[in-house]
């Protein structure tokens, strides 16, 4: 038995990036067409979110989790790969809505599930709370009150969750969640919402801001795909196999590994 868990280990430690892993059975043509029926496989990136990717400011180059998974997805089957950047996660929604593009990487959310179908997440994360050093609040649950104002990045799965979720506090919505802080720091709202590692990354720029200690939510991070497609159910079948594949080969945490991601893990 510890022989056969060490050779398991040891395959697993083995499986390097762009190596493509053991075939699943391929995606027969009529559900090729409807999930890529421009023969190329356009991918919605959101850099909404560093946790899923990121751009280079020089050469443009994207690179993130959501990247290789995406590029994975193209070596099973056979399809180019396009990706399509999006400054948030609100606009990488409205473009699948409209059939431009494919395939997109984002929080499970039930107010997308109306036109958008997901496989089981791949990537779990937290969002957050920050507040000023000087601020009172202590706790997450201090938030809600009718004299606090929270900004968050419009139409992020944060908006969403805390559209449904907050009775008491108002919403201030900044246009994406890069620009949370900087609207905060600018006199905008008590709080700012969103990506924990976001947050963090953001409170570099800026002196005397703290984060509430825990999380406010759990946010699982899927793909999704337009269910206006005719073969959309057996796509994601697919696609849901193949994630399942990937968490379970070791593919996803060492994409997480490689891109440095701090703060997140793999999906159970």
């Amino acid at each position: 038995m510890k022989y056969l868990l060490s050779l398991t280990l040891l395959c697993l430690s083995q499986l390097t990036f762009g190596q493509t892993l053991p075939a699943m059975k391929k995606m027969d043509p009529n559900t090729l067409t409807s999930f890529a029926p421009t023969g190329i496989l356009r991918v919605g990136i959101n850099l909404g979110n560093p946790v899923l990717a990121n751009e280079d400011p020089v050469s443009k180059n994207l690179k993130g989790v959501s990247i290789d998974i995406a590029k994975e997805i193209g070596k099973r089957t056979g399809l180019p790969v396009e990706l399509i950047p999006f400054k948030s996660a609100g606009a990488t929604v409205d473009a699948i809505k409209t059939g431009n593009i494919d395939l997109i990487f984002v929080a499970i959310d039930p107010v997308r599930g109306a036109d958008i179908s997901y496989t089981p997440p791949y990537i779990q994360i937290e969002g957050a709370y920050m507040v000023k050093a000087s601020s009172p609040l202590k706790q997450n649950d201090e938030v809600d009150v009718a004299s606090n104002e929270i900004v968050v990045g419009k139409g992020s799965a944060y908006d969403l969750f805390l559209t449904r979720e907050i009775k008491n506090a108002t919403l201030l919505r900044a246009a994406s969640s890069q620009a949370v802080i900087d609207d905060f720091m600018a006199g905008k709202g008590n709080v700012a919402a969103g990506v924990k590692q976001q947050l963090e990354s953001d409170a570099k720029r800026y002196k005397d801001l703290r984060m509430l200690p825990g999380r406010f939510m759990v946010i699982n991070q899927a793909i999704g795909i337009p269910k206006a497609r005719p073969s959309y159910e057996a796509t994601n079948v697919y696609l849901s196999a193949l994630i399942t594949e990937l968490k379970q080969s070791g593919f996803v945490a060492q994409a997480m590994q490689r891109h440095q991601i701090q703060g997140a893990r793999v999906a159970e």
